[in-house]
């Protein structure tokens, strides 16, 4: 899997760019708050996430971990593809998405793209739980972007429920510090769930 990407930015379009990294060129489809982040930057970082299917494997790009988290979670509620969290994402910040989620607001999600009353309503009732994912016990938020960020991820891609692997992650950056490496927090994290 390709977990990022860094290198130069050739183009970009309405929901996609291209880098090229070390002479390959990898076409992302994004949002457009991604596509506004790149801008005209020479050397960009895109965290990504690969979609496979029967017919076809596609790259998505987000300028943030916190961003491709809630493409993820957002593509797991029924009715929702990669078309429409993109939409999604494009109108909503993630902090934006995580407040609307939180407050049950199905007004501000169906402004996007795409999202009518009920999905809008469906997006909010199976993700009201899981907007947690970035927060750990009481609350506390773990770094987006960060190490702890993708280590979270690596957890939640490893089968964990969002609460388990949250809480397990800053469990272990308690412990390790702010400067742990994604390693050291995944290995960490995985023996404190498992206790």
């Amino acid at each position: 899997m390709i977990a990022h990407l860094r290198g130069q930015l050739v183009s970009s379009g309405a929901d996609h760019a291209v880098i090229d990294v070390n002479g390959v060129g990898y076409l992302f489809g994004a949002s457009a708050k991604t596509l506004d982040k790149l801008g005209s930057a020479e050397l960009v970082t895109v965290h990504t996430e690969m979609l496979v299917s029967e017919d076809s494997i596609r790259l998505m790009g987000f300028a943030t971990a916190d961003e491709r988290d809630w493409f993820r979670l957002l593509t797991h509620v029924q009715g929702v593809g990669s078309k429409v969290a993109l939409a999604i994402l494009s109108i909503l910040v993630p902090d934006e998405l995580r407040t609307a989620v939180s407050r049950a607001d199905a007004a501000t999600i169906a402004r996007a793209n795409g999202v009518g009353p009920k999905l809008a309503q469906r997006i909010v009732n199976e993700l009201k739980d899981k907007a947690g994912v970035v927060l750990g016990s009481a609350g506390a938020a773990v770094p987006a972007g960060g190490a702890a960020a993708d280590a979270v991820s690596a957890l939640l891609n490893l089968g964990f429920k969002p609460a388990e692997a949250s809480n397990a992650v800053n469990a272990a950056n308690d412990e390790l510090g702010d400067g742990a490496t994604l390693d050291a927090l995944v290995r960490l994290a995985l023996r404190k769930a498992a206790r």
